[in-house]
């Protein structure tokens, strides 16, 4: 005889099957052994255990399994969270929340609620011993040099992995190896579209944005307004939308959640997230804030969250702490983590997120970071001059390279020692060696003006070879 609780779950097991909920007269016609009033006992009991979750009313009220369904153990049907990232008990309630049915989740509009008891320094999303982790991960001993020095040190192979990774989260159907050419070759990979070539590039010239300002960006309008603007470059219906705040109503897909529709608000809640932001002390909580707060007030017409990824990177450059690459970052659990905030107003599902993301991009970092040369000091202390004086001679393709080199470095009299000025030379020469479409931005020179100076200049090889 079988056990008095096998109707019941024989009843969780069609509920759990039924991706799209069943209602009462469903459940009942795939049970007839079962009278209405005995199911509904059951479905109550099952209610209450929480183990299935209602939505609706009346006759139209629909009952879905409280947590993700079972999927066969494949790969292409794995969870993404459980396969690869360690979750704490709270983050799996958000989850199992997240997976139910859209019609199952309660729509949702912006609570500003939320924000509001955000108090910078006396809130934390990150916790002391989270934090004091995340530091000891991404340490990469330059905590007293200059803002940005590490940036720029594994600035060639962040450019890579992070316009590549952030680009993925997008759906973006470039590789690595994709990525790599044309970052460094200018080579846009075949049978991709136009907009996926588009959007690696914006991502690059948004890291270097941020990585060779690393002094002077900060949260503030200027730095997020401009950041949007590189990032959507070329993207947008409308090009006005470039750097704009949102003018128009916007929906996220897949989620239940409305953000402000307002422009008054919106602006007026941009101006309270970068003042909280802005005040926030730790670069880790600085940094999980933004991927927090921005996309959760979608602020502009489009690309919110590549914005908040690389604003959330900010802080980590300037502090010369590890970047956050997003890496292997599966699509499916980012999306999950950020339905979590929109529709909950709750960290903990992007916190785990974060965490396991961050080990990932500081392992990749700090295992390269023995064969990683010191930055040349002359470099570093000329690099402003260097690169003026790399556009000064690209600008002018009808002088001599070496001439221009020279009137270049010597307008810079005032600033260059003397004693440095051949060495100075020589680094502008190899720079000019090296230039190639894909690191013009760096010098703010366009392809049409390195075109012109390449037919001009066969290249400053034969004056280095003849002993310069």
């Amino acid at each position: 005889m079988p056990p008095p609780t096998a109707p019941t779950e024989a009843l969780l097991c069609s509920v759990r099957h039924a991706p799209g909920g069943l209602t009462l007269a469903e459940l009942l016609a795939r049970h007839p052994e079962l009278a209405r009033r005995t199911a509904q006992r059951r479905i109550a009991r099952l209610i209450d255990e929480k183990r299935i979750v209602a939505a609706g009313r009346g006759r139209a009220r629909r009952y879905f399994a409280a947590g993700p369904p079972p999927v066969p153990s494949t790969t292409a049907g794995e969870d993404a969270f459980s396969s690869h990232i360690p979750l704490a008990a709270d983050s799996r309630d958000v989850l199992a929340y997240v997976d139910r049915p859209i019609e199952a989740r309660r729509p949702v509009g912006y609570q500003r609620e939320f924000l509001d008891t955000y108090q910078p320094n006396e809130t934390w999303y990150l916790s002391e011993p989270l934090r004091r982790q995340l530091r000891r991960m991404g340490d990469t001993g330059r905590a007293g040099a200059a803002a940005g020095t590490h940036g720029r040190a594994i600035l060639s192979r962040l450019l890579i992995d992070l316009s590549w990774a952030s680009s993925h989260l997008e759906g973006n159907t470039y590789t690595r190896l994709d990525t790599r050419d044309l970052i460094e070759h200018g080579k846009a990979a075949r049978g991709r579209a136009l907009l996926e070539t588009q959007m690696i590039l914006n991502h690059k010239a948004a890291i270097e944005l941020l990585v060779e300002n690393a002094e002077a960006v900060g949260f503030d309008r200027y730095t997020l307004l401009n950041l949007h603007s590189v990032l959507s470059e070329n993207l947008l219906p409308n090009p006005a939308d470039e750097g704009r705040l949102r003018q128009h109503v916007v929906e996220i897909g897949k989620s239940v959640y409305r953000p402000l529709s307002v422009p008054a608000q919106i602006d007026e809640m941009l101006g309270e997230v970068l003042d909280k932001a802005s005040r926030i002390d730790d670069p880790f909580e600085q940094s999980f804030f933004a991927m927090v707060h921005l996309p959760y007030l979608q602020p502009f017409a489009d690309v919110n969250k590549r914005t908040s990824r690389l604003a959330a990177n900010l802080p980590l450059i300037r502090a010369n702490l590890c970047p956050l690459t997003f890496v292997e970052v599966p699509e499916r659990a980012y999306t999950s983590a950020m339905l979590g905030v929109y529709e909950l107003t709750r960290v903990e599902l992007l916190r785990d997120l974060y965490l396991w993301a961050y080990e990932r991009s500081t392992q990749e970092y700090l295992a390269i970071k023995q064969t990683l040369a010191e930055p040349d000091p002359l470099r570093l202390a000329y690099r402003d001059v260097i690169r003026q004086s790399v556009r000064d001679v690209v600008r002018r393709p009808d002088r001599d390279a070496l001439d221009a080199i020279r009137l270049a470095v010597e307008g810079w009299a005032d600033t260059v020692a003397e004693a440095d000025r051949k060495n100075l030379e020589d680094l502008v020469v190899e720079e000019l060696r090296r230039l190639h479409e894909g690191a013009l931005a760096r010098y703010g020179l366009r392809p049409a003006e390195y075109r012109s100076w390449r037919e001009r200049q066969i290249g400053v090889e034969r004056p280095r070879e003849a002993g310069h």
